[in-house]
């Protein structure tokens, strides 16, 4: 995660677009199963509703987390679950789609890496 989030920072940077890799599944993984830990960290009660995730892996692939009868939900292309989890966007600046309070709440507070509780500034903040 920290090696595809720094190194998105430094295309970024550049100007340059950051081209998919193979890893980015790893790191929708790491940022669904942060779930619990997001809350924990931001001093916040972890919701008993499940999330289901769906995201299209850059190859149109479908990468799909959580039960299937699931009301919250997160849905969306890949690399921009990925951006919103490493907090390099706002989920309400990607093509993300939550269904649910729940959904809704854990990307405003998601965080895939260890360290001090951040948010990602919303859009128009």
């Amino acid at each position: 995660m920290e090696t595809w989030a720094h190194g998105h920072d430094i295309y970024e940077a550049l100007g340059v677009q950051h081209p998919p890799s193979p890893g980015l599944r790893s790191v929708a993984h790491l940022g669904v199963t942060t779930f619990d830990f997001s809350h924990t960290l931001h001093s916040l009660e972890v919701p008993d509703e499940p999330v289901r995730v769906e995201l299209r892996s850059p190859d149109g692939q479908s990468w799909v987390w959580g039960p299937a009868d699931a009301v919250n939900r997160v849905t969306g292309p890949a690399l921009d679950f990925v951006l919103a989890t490493t907090q390099r966007r706002h989920w309400t600046q990607t093509a993300l789609v939550t269904t649910g309070r729940v959904a809704s709440r854990w990307l405003d507070i998601a965080q895939a890496f260890a360290g001090a509780p951040t948010r990602s500034a919303e859009r128009g903040a």
